[in-house]
């Protein structure tokens, strides 16, 4: 899901196949069934094994011995890595965006976030608040780091998802908004601390399940 679109069969398969994951579509511990894949698809099973190998290297698919190629568990170790490491390449990003953000680029990201607000369910939410992210780190000029924040921000997707399908929650970002400032004013250290604090953030709330029960879920707000 990152780097220069991708359009042979193995790509689209890739991207069809991650877009579900993301969105819950198909479930955890799900089976990725070849056959099925490559007929909706219309493919061989060369390029349905390519996407398989490209959704491991996501973290969505896990192949296993005797059982196949199943979509990815996560759980709250899971949601904290990807915090963490979204911290340290964000963080290093935004260190070499910053000299390169003009008035513009930050009127844009503000934008972002004014979208954010306005956002009724959390996939226009989820929209608004990656292109906040990636507008204020693009401008690193550093392509590998970019696309490894991509990927990074399909998993918090992912982890959002998972929370948030229903009973969608309007907010009011107000980190966005002191990053925003701080950027402003030429505070880098203050902007990417507000950041890095503002991408670990891991909470609870409760989600109701089919059954009318409700267990207690993560909940992250960047």
């Amino acid at each position: 899901m990152s780097g220069e679109r991708d359009n042979t069969i193995a790509g689209q398969i890739t991207r069809a196949l991650a877009e579900r994951i993301v969105a819950g579509d198909i479930e955890p511990g799900a089976r990725l069934r070849q056959d099925h894949i490559a007929q909706e698809f219309g493919a061989s099973h060369v390029p349905v094994r390519e996407a398989f190998r490209r959704l491991e290297a996501q973290g969505l698919a896990i192949s296993e011995p005797r059982r196949g190629v199943r979509v990815a568990s996560f759980d709250l170790s899971s949601v904290r890595e990807v915090a963490e490491m979204r911290a340290a390449l964000e963080s290093l990003a935004l260190r070499h965006a910053a000299p390169r953000l003009t008035p513009a680029i930050l009127d844009a990201a503000e934008q972002a976030t004014l979208a954010g607000d306005r956002s009724r369910d959390v996939r226009s939410w989820e929209e608004a608040n990656r292109t906040f992210h990636r507008t204020i780190v693009t401008p690193c000029n550093m392509p590998r780091l970019l696309a490894a924040i991509d990927d990074l921000h399909a998993m918090s997707a992912r982890f959002l998802f998972a929370t948030w399908r229903s009973d969608w929650e309007t907010r009011t970002d107000h980190d966005h908004r002191a990053i925003l400032a701080a950027l402003r004013a030429g505070q880098i250290d203050n902007a990417v601390s507000i950041l890095a604090r503002h991408v670990q953030w891991i909470g609870q709330r409760p989600v109701r399940l089919a059954s009318g029960a409700t267990r207690e879920a993560f909940s992250i707000q960047g």
